[in-house]
């Protein structure tokens, strides 16, 4: 009885402790939720991949102009959904782009609010 119980749970161990990491997921811990900040910016390459689509964006105004910013969005499937495709944006358009910093200075982005080059935002989520 003893040995069977042992054998169950090694099993059990050995089945579900592969797929621990497999239920991981980053979130936006890595971002500042207290602040926000927005740019008026030029983009200069989105990339419409997994896991998540990328935006790259020169500031064109204020204290970070001239500086290359990227901010990342949610995954393309659900910006697909959302009615984008991978040419939403392209390099040259004009943005207004929001989001939470990163907590280490970096110039990245939890994109939060786009503004297209026609002035309708952008939805960031599928609805």
């Amino acid at each position: 009885m003893k040995r069977t119980i042992l054998v169950l749970a090694a099993a059990i161990v050995a089945f579900v402790a592969p797929r621990g990491p497999a239920f991981a997921h980053h979130g936006g811990a890595a971002f500042d939720q207290s602040k926000t900040v927005t740019f008026d910016a030029t983009v200069t390459e989105m990339e419409f991949a997994n896991p998540h689509v990328l935006v790259y964006w020169t500031v064109k105004e204020g204290p970070a102009a001239g500086q290359m910013w990227s901010g990342w969005l949610t995954a393309p499937n659900k910006l697909q959904r959302a009615g984008w495709t991978k040419r939403t944006l392209a390099a040259g358009d004009h943005i207004l782009v929001s989001g939470n910093p990163h907590k280490d200075g970096n110039h990245v982005l939890q994109i939060r609010k786009l503004v297209a080059p026609d002035g309708r935002e952008l939805p960031l989520f599928e609805q």
